[in-house]
């Protein structure tokens, strides 16, 4: 499935906006966003861009791996993982986190959990999931997918959707809608600034 690039600065732009003000505006727009359930690694730390997905499923007789993707994501892009919520095991690890901080990716959103945490909090990544389990993947889960619609949290998310996080949780902006949604959401950010002066 082909995604065309954001314009970069539409993208930044999504950066100074907090998400409570990005979910006001896609209320206003009646598009669901918010990824229930799915928190930051890392207190602190926010991320924009554009999504790249890979979908897992459950192993069937053969075995299967997490797969090898990590290299073709370009930089500034969210790698999402639809690994259907399982918090049994992860399919994200201290490798990947090295790897993909090496390689400027924005930040990674799971449908599920990571592991080796220790390594997160070092490299400062931004890892937004529902938790952590030290269990592996390899073996349970195998990869059926890359940039191919996924789910998280029950909202689908297309190659080249922006995604946007911080403290307060992940949200998922229809690449087409980005636009749209940045301007109601500073529009609502102003006006939130006005009250409080």
């Amino acid at each position: 499935m082909e995604s065309r690039p954001l314009d970069r600065e539409i993208v930044s732009e999504f950066l100074k906006l907090s998400t409570p003000n990005v979910s006001d505006a896609l209320d206003s727009l009646r598009i669901r966003g918010g990824c229930e359930g799915i928190k930051p690694i890392v207190p602190g730390l926010r991320f924009a861009g554009q999504a790249y997905t890979v979908k897992y499923t459950l192993t069937g007789l053969v075995p299967g791996t997490v797969g090898d993707y990590i290299d073709d994501v370009p930089p500034g892009d969210v790698i999402v993982l639809d690994n259907e919520g399982r918090t049994n095991c992860t399919v994200w690890g201290d490798l990947l986190t090295f790897t993909a901080a090496r390689r400027g990716i924005a930040a990674t959103v799971i449908d599920g959990v990571c592991r080796d945490v220790g390594r997160v909090r070092d490299l400062q990544y931004p890892i937004f999931s529902r938790g952590y389990y030290m269990v592996t993947g390899k073996d349970r889960v195998e990869m059926v997918g890359v940039n191919v619609p996924v789910s998280v949290s029950g909202v689908q998310v297309r190659p080249g959707d922006l995604l946007v996080g911080d403290d307060s949780g992940v949200l998922v902006v229809p690449m087409e809608r980005a636009g749209q949604v940045l301007s109601v959401a500073r529009t609502i950010a102003e006006n939130e600034k006005r009250i409080e002066e």
